[in-house]
Order: C-alpha cells, then structure tokens, then sequence
C-alpha cells in the first residue's frame, strides 16, 4: 500500500493533487468527496438531479462516496433519504452511478442504519427504532429551546434478531455493486447504530455484544464479515468516530476503541478506513489523536472533519492520511480539485439549503469557476 508522498513529483506539488494507488483504484488525486445526506430522494428513492449533482463533482481518477443510504426499511430516520433494499432503489441508483462512470469517476455507497436515531413515524407499521439498548435520546433542540427533531424510545435487539440485521447490510453491499457501485462504505460512525454497539455511553448490553470492548466491537466486525465475503473486501471500507459524541454517543475509552477496531479490521483485510478526525485545525501543532490508527492500519487512511485546503495538504505532506475527505466545502465548489490547484477563492456553503427538498436550489446551483 502506497504511503510516501513522491512517486519522483516536483518537490512544489502540491500533497492533495498527487495521484495514489488505492487498492485496484488508481486516484489522480487525494480529495475525496465525503458522504453527505442531502434528503431529496423522495420515497427513499435516488431522483434524477442526484445524476447532475454528483457529476458535477467527478473528476477523473477522483473518488466519490455518496450520500448515507438506507440498508432496509428500519433504517430510516431522516425525511427522503435513499435506500437501496429495494429493485426499484436499485434501478434509480443506476444512471447515477454511470454518469460518475462516464466522468472517470470511483464511486462508492455509504450504507448505514440509524438506529434508535429515528421516530416511529419513520418506522414500519410506527415501529419502535432497534437498537442495541432501550435508553432513548433527547430531543434535538435549537438555541430558542425550540425541538427539532424528536426521537422515539428505541427497542433493544434480541441476540436472534442481530443476524437479520447483519444480513440487511449484506444485502445492501450486493445491491449496490448490482447498482453498478465500485465498493460500499459501512456507516460505523456519527452515533448511528454501529455505533451505538461499538460506544460503551450507549451499549449497556449484558450478553455478547455489550460489556468488553471485544463484544461491542462484535456487531461492527460481523458486518464486515458478511459484506467482506459477499462483495470482497477490495470494495469495502468503513466510518469510524471513536472520538464523537455525536446522538449521545460517547466512549470512556475511544483511543483503545479505535485501535481494537483498526486492528481487527486488518485482519479481513478491507480497503479503506474512513475515520472522523477530532483534532481539525491542530494539524501538526500537537499529536494527533488517531495517528496510533493510522499507523496500525494495513489499507488506505481517509481522514474527514472541517480540513481546509491547508491543513489537508498538511495533513498528507506530514503522512497523517493517505486521502482526505470534503464535505461543505465540496458541497459549495462542485470544482474543488480545480479551485484547490489554482488557489482560487471558494463559494460559501449555505447551510439553510443543506437539506431542503428543491431539486435544485442548493444542490446543483453553486457555480464553477
């Protein structure tokens, strides 16, 4: 696995625009658009503008991750986010994916589940959210106290229920290499139901799957497992948070978290490892909380969480991360490889339209340089 910045480039390169081997995907350069929801697949159904907006994103050689998409009909907790548990879903993710293809592009699925981070509303049949624990989460609340989103009280799984859930994110990998995907990335991160068997704050089961870090980390390792051997494991790759507390879902110990799962991660030998970095602009000024992760992981590193052009080529410059993932910023520059090699001024993201329903506004309308 390719590590060195170089390759016999001009010292003056720039480290986010030099090309890297990742796997069997040859990257013309190391910015990575990251997952980001966007809530405009009505029905839980990819739509036709979602051709445009991550065309518009594509370079060649250049890897995508697409928004979080559902792996079953449980796994919703958010308005008109796609899924891909149904042919139909299938089908509509398929122009998609080849008008990445048509562009160069390397495009992976980020699948996920949400857990208890939903509302009976969303639920089959107004269900209650599974989860690996009963214990609810509070409302989200604006600054004016004001409740924006509310959560249902989830329903802890039965140890006979986990397999179908595992076998949900199985099915979700195959169905998105049928889609025409060039691998998945598993949503083990952000508080969502991974995570919320991998955190000691949530998990407060008593059988094998809660208690030692070794039996929280057993559902994430099992996922892997099935789609490893579904799909192969030069197309997976996973999200990792050990050091968020995002939905309530904090660690007594994320550094030893995240070092258990990076190891045991190795030993199925994924490709990539996404891993939400808690340190964003202390780059280079102290050590950096998931070099010990970095370091032990055997595939390609990818890095997330508020970098800027600077600290990304920081980042790769110093060998902190091989590929560094965008969101906001890539949301709002649908040219940013470009914009990042000329140093060009960038569009301020509106966060007001991050998750609006227009097919449009928001999505498509940011302009090119």
């Amino acid at each position: 696995m390719e590590r060195e910045i170089g390759d016999g480039q001009e010292e003056h390169q720039i480290p986010l625009l030099t090309p890297y081997k990742m796997g069997n995907f040859l990257l013309s350069h190391r910015i990575v658009l990251a997952p980001l929801t966007r809530q405009r697949s009505f029905n839980n159904v990819p739509q036709p503008h979602a051709i445009l907006y991550y065309s518009q994103r594509t370079t060649k050689g250049g890897l995508l991750i697409a928004e979080a998409t559902g792996v079953s009909d449980t796994a919703q907790g958010y308005p008109h986010t796609p899924g891909i548990w149904t042919k139909e879903q299938v089908e509509a993710w398929k122009p998609i994916v080849d008008a990445v293809h048509a562009k160069g592009g390397i495009f992976f699925c980020q699948i996920w589940h949400v857990g208890r981070v939903s509302n009976q509303d969303f639920q089959p049949n107004r269900q209650a959210p599974i989860s690996s624990t009963d214990k609810p989460l509070t409302p989200q609340t604006q600054a004016d106290g004001v409740d924006i989103a509310q959560f249902s009280p989830p329903r802890r799984l039965r140890i006979d229920e986990i397999p179908q859930v595992i076998n949900d994110f199985r099915l979700a990998a195959k169905n998105a290499i049928e889609a025409g995907f060039d691998g998945v990335e598993i949503h083990g991160a952000n508080g969502y139901i991974v995570d919320q068997f991998l955190k000691d704050q949530v998990n407060d089961r008593v059988d094998k799957y809660g208690g030692s870090l070794e039996n929280r980390c057993r559902f994430g390792l099992e996922i892997v497992e099935a789609i490893v051997n579904e799909i192969g494991a030069d197309k997976v790759g996973i999200k990792l948070s050990p050091f968020a507390n995002d939905m309530e879902s904090g660690d007594s110990n994320p550094n030893a978290l995240g070092l258990y799962m990076v190891e045991s991660l190795n030993k199925y030998g994924i490709l990539y490892c996404h891993m939400l970095d808690p340190r964003l602009s202390t780059v280079g000024e102290c050590p950096d909380k998931i070099l010990p992760m970095r370091k032990a992981f055997n595939g390609t590193f990818i890095s997330s969480g508020g970098y800027d052009r600077e600290n990304g080529n920081k980042a790769l410059s110093q060998n902190l991360t091989d590929l560094v993932a965008y969101g906001r910023l890539f949301l709002a520059n649908p040219d940013l490889p470009r914009r990042f090699e000329l140093n060009a001024s960038l569009n301020k993201y509106d966060i007001e339209t991050f998750c609006t329903p227009d097919p449009v506004i928001g999505l498509t309308d940011y302009p090119f340089l």
